[in-house]
């Protein structure tokens, strides 16, 4: 399937692309469910906090992956071809136009697994896909 994208003055393009990008290197799409998850959990921070999804995007205290020490940070570069990173676009881009659904229950926060960051010890996880933790 090929993704038909409309250039526009909102650099909406790039910022799919970024999104996408940023979901396969935290997902490394090892399923639809966490790609959706993911992507829903970007969704539900553009709504409660009012935050434009280039600001997402641009979040390297939300996102390991956009920092250059992270081991994430090279799936970045994951090429435009990949079926895996195309799955990212398509959820992203039906994300981005309020299609699809809240399979986190509102979390605008995650973890992997591997990890347990201080802001997340006291407090109790609302749903796990594959290796990632989602809170509120």
């Amino acid at each position: 399937m090929q993704l038909t994208l409309i250039e526009n003055p909102d650099n909406t393009k790039s910022v799919l692309y970024k999104l996408a990008r940023i979901v396969y290197a935290e997902t490394l799409a090892s399923s639809l469910q966490i790609t959706e998850a993911m992507a829903s959990m970007i969704y539900n921070i553009h709504i409660k906090y009012n935050k434009s999804f280039e600001d997402i995007a641009n979040d390297s205290d939300l996102f390991e992956s956009l920092n250059e020490t992270s081991a994430r940070h090279e799936y970045l570069n994951v090429p435009v071809t990949d079926r895996k990173f195309q799955m990212c676009l398509r959820v992203v881009q039906k994300m981005m136009h309020g299609h699809l659904r809240d399979c986190v229950f509102g979390a605008t926060n995650f973890h992997h697994s591997d990890v347990m960051p201080q802001w997340a010890v006291s407090r109790g996880y609302i749903a796990e896909f594959d290796d990632v933790l989602f809170y509120l």
